[in-house]
């Protein structure tokens, strides 16, 4: 599973071992337990990358074509940035909200791959290697 954390100060990704099933039960079950509104939707999350990440382009494509399901989707923003679309569902503890998490399930590889690309188009260094 793939998680995207979207807040004020921008968006965080990172894998999960857990699958959507699993984690939405918890998420859930806090909000429940918590007295909190819970607001869980189907919707596509979109992330901009690097254009000029070595290989990141040819990799995605290659990623995209393997994704059976069609839950992701490339496009060129701008001469410097790709898009890449994802079908997942979105949490939030209120509607309309611009914060929440939104998650996906991609295959292992993309998943890691999405992760060390938006890494590196961040300016971090990413541990993983191709």
């Amino acid at each position: 599973m793939l998680k995207i954390t979207y807040t004020e100060m921008g968006l965080h990704i990172e894998p999960l071992p857990k699958s959507i099933e699993e984690w939405l039960t918890v998420r859930t079950l806090l909000s429940l337990r918590a007295g909190q509104q819970l607001v869980i939707e189907p919707c596509t999350a979109s992330l901009l990358l690097r254009a000029d990440l070595p290989n990141g382009r040819r990799d995605l494509e290659a990623a995209a074509i393997a994704e059976t399901t069609g839950a992701i989707a490339l496009s060129i923003g701008d001469v410097d940035h790709i898009e890449v679309t994802l079908r997942g569902t979105w949490v939030s503890s209120h509607p309309n909200q611009g914060e929440g998490v939104f998650v996906t399930t991609l295959g292992d590889r993309t998943e890691l791959l999405l992760v060390a690309l938006w890494s590196q188009s961040q300016g971090h260094t990413s541990p993983l290697r191709h």
